[in-house]
């Protein structure tokens, strides 16, 4: 079964990192191609699929349709203090198995992480 895994952190915090990447690009790449156990774990199990991170959120743009005329507004759908920061699409055998996945990613200990079923 596939699960969408939505990695969500307090925006504040988010932005903050954000900001710091931006202003040292080379340290962010560095960090990027260093270890990550949590992700190594997975990938080695087959579990994960695909998955990557976000970029901040006023980069986000929001799209609707009202009576045939497209509306777009910046930021993120919802008014919230906290914002998906990046996702992971997981094969697990059931709910439970990837509830054990997402409470072992490592911002599960300070932000939160949904895990939703494919619908198919």
């Amino acid at each position: 079964m596939k699960f969408l895994m939505l990695v969500c952190v307090e925006e504040d915090g988010f932005e903050n990192k954000a900001a710091e990447e931006a202003a040292a690009p080379d340290t962010a790449d560095a960090e990027d191609s260093g270890s990550f156990p949590w992700l190594d774990d997975v990938m080695a199990r087959g579990i994960r699929l695909d998955g990557d991170r976000l970029r901040p959120p006023n980069q986000a743009k929001t799209v609707l349709v009202r009576d045939g005329e497209v509306l777009v507004s910046d930021g993120p759908f919802a008014e919230t203090k906290e914002v998906i920061c990046g996702y992971d699409v997981l094969e697990c055998a059931n709910i439970s198995e990837a509830v054990q996945v997402a409470a072992a990613h490592p911002v599960a200990a300070f932000g939160k992480i949904e895990v939703r079923p494919f619908w198919r």
